[in-house]
């Protein structure tokens, strides 16, 4: 497994970062913690969270399994850089939202004790709230991190002008800032090669893409709806681009097999090589799944086939 600094800071984390969003909801709770046993025997330390994954049981699900499988074990902890979210609706209730320092707080309160553990590495806000001033989300942020729960700062799904105005005030704070920024990403989603990526590579902000797949519709999307295999590619943004798209995914799909590839893999192994790109965001529901994105991770793409590429899914 490929380690590397998260953005301008000395934290070590694996290209892979294990996603927990199907955690005990398109697993069961005992395939997630034997994907997470797995991914930490095969290197990869870095995992990603929020606290309203597992919305579908309840707001805060994920978390509590999470910590479930840190506790069965409670040498694992150390060996996992943990990341979770704070934003997103939690209840109908008008505070508990958004990035207000009062709700900042009481998250990652909660976060924690979901988690069964005393600190959070990456501490990442989830989504803009332009209501929030960044005196008051960073005077949150930095009584967490003065009282050792918060030990990085990285942000999700933000504008590249955001992100800037977000490490500018942090600038005038005199604190680290943002360290990392996840955003969508993939051959069928370039936007963030226009502004964003050159604002974190500007900025030594490191860049996860999450959804490198796009919801199942780069990995092999036409075959398995016509062998009625289909599970993430029947349902959401897959689904929704699916439409238009068809004909395109149908070509890719026929390069792969020239190739002699997985479509999985070759569109896993494109976001890996893409400049500014720290590492992707993988979302495993089986073994087979993590061992597929380990082979991409190894499997670089030569510039003859990066080039066909680009003709097919231009920027």
């Amino acid at each position: 497994m490929q380690h590397v600094r998260l953005g301008r800071t000395a934290l070590k984390v694996s290209r892979l970062c294990l996603g927990t969003l199907n955690f005990g909801v398109r697993t069961t709770r005992e395939e997630g913690f034997e994907i997470m046993d797995a991914a930490l025997d095969r290197g990869v330390n870095f995992f990603d969270t929020a606290n309203n994954y597992g919305w579908q049981v309840h707001k805060g699900f994920t978390e509590e399994l999470i910590g479930e499988w840190f506790a069965r074990d409670g040498g694992r902890r150390d060996k996992v850089v943990l990341g979770t979210k704070v934003c997103q609706p939690m209840s109908d209730r008008p505070n508990d939202q958004g990035l207000s320092a009062r709700h900042i707080i009481a998250s990652c309160d909660a976060s924690l004790r979901r988690l069964r553990t005393d600190w959070i590495d990456l501490f990442q806000l989830h989504d803009m709230d332009f209501t929030a001033p960044w005196d008051e989300v960073w005077g949150a942020l930095e009584v967490l991190i003065g009282q050792g729960k918060v030990r990085y700062v990285g942000t999700s799904n933000f504008a590249a002008w955001y992100l800037v105005s977000a490490q500018e005030a942090a600038v005038r704070r005199g604190n680290l800032g943002v360290v990392s920024e996840q955003c969508v990403y993939n051959l069928v989603r370039r936007g963030a090669e226009a502004e964003l990526i050159p604002a974190t590579t500007a900025y030594g902000v490191g860049v996860f893409a999450w959804s490198p797949l796009h919801g199942g519709l780069l990995g092999g999307a036409v075959r398995k709806l016509a062998d009625g295999t289909a599970v993430k590619t029947a349902q959401g943004r897959a689904e929704v681009e699916m439409r238009t798209q068809r004909d395109r995914i149908s070509e890719y799909e026929k390069l792969c097999a020239e190739l002699g590839a997985d479509p999985a893999e070759v569109a896993l192994s494109w976001v890996l090589t893409r400049p500014g790109i720290t590492g992707a965001v993988i979302g495993p529901r089986t073994l087979d799944h993590l061992a597929s994105a380990e082979r991409a991770l190894g499997a670089p793409l030569d510039d003859e086939v990066s080039g066909k590429l680009d003709e097919l899914f231009p920027a």
